[in-house]
């Protein structure tokens, strides 16, 4: 079953990343953007996230990231990479002024995937490569946000409706999901701070293909939440602004 898990986990970064570049394709499209313009933009952002893909899963193979005796652990770079462009993205003016021309259930909807996610992790668990507490039977409740993704999607952008503040909880709550169980994944890895000591450690996730999931998937994830929070709080503010005007 391993292999066809491993086969799960590179079909399912590979849809993740598909949806990601269609999405950005048609909200140009939608944007009006220059085409020449567009193939640039597409062309950056494929790159960057093959490449990306590329390097980890490179590395992975060759052992790089299961060295878990260095301090702090290798695998880090895998978790902090992700993050550190992300929040480069929050934090850029540009693609904040992009973020208004996103759909807002677009952000929601992708949030489904973590139910493939939490399923493959299932089956990780089920040939003993995995721990049972970081799997939906054990304390890991992400798949929620997966399922419950387009539900709030529907209810909160569905039919013209805009509840704004139903989308920002569903995010936070989301995110409190998702810190749930990095935390729990980290303090499972074979390092001087491991607090879970039932077996199998945390090592899988430093493997060629599973460590897509804390290099890309996990951070699919959480930046589609920061993306989402981003423009409900803009959204907001302008409509405050409004308000204070009219």
């Amino acid at each position: 079953m391993y292999f066809i898990t491993q086969l799960g986990f590179i079909f399912l970064t590979i849809a993740c990343i598909s949806i990601v570049l269609w999405g950005l394709n048609k909200v140009l499209i939608r944007d009006r953007t220059e085409s020449n313009k567009r193939k640039t933009i597409l062309f950056r952002t494929a790159a960057i996230i093959i490449g990306w893909a590329a390097i980890s899963g490179t590395l992975a193979w060759l052992g790089f990231f299961s060295d878990f005796e260095s301090m702090p652990p290798k695998l880090f770079i895998n978790l902090f990479v992700p993050l550190a462009i992300i929040l480069a993205l929050v934090f850029s003016k540009k693609f904040s002024q992009f973020l208004q021309t996103v759909p807002p259930a677009w952000l929601l909807y992708i949030q489904s995937f973590r139910v493939f996610v939490e399923i493959l992790l299932w089956m990780l668990f089920i040939d003993n490569l995995f721990p049972i507490h970081l799997t939906f039977e054990g304390r890991n409740w992400d798949v929620i946000a997966g399922i419950t993704g387009p539900i709030f999607a529907y209810i909160c952008f569905g039919n013209g409706r805009m509840n704004i503040n139903l989308a920002i909880i569903y995010n936070f709550l989301g995110l409190a999901l998702l810190f749930n169980i990095v935390a729990m994944a980290i303090l499972s890895m074979p390092l001087p701070f491991r607090y879970f000591m039932n077996e199998p450690s945390n090592v899988i996730v430093a493997t060629f293909p599973i460590i897509w999931l804390p290099g890309l998937l996990v951070p699919l994830a959480y930046s589609m939440h920061f993306f989402s929070l981003k423009q409900l709080f803009s959204m907001k503010k302008g409509k405050q602004k409004i308000g204070a005007t009219a």
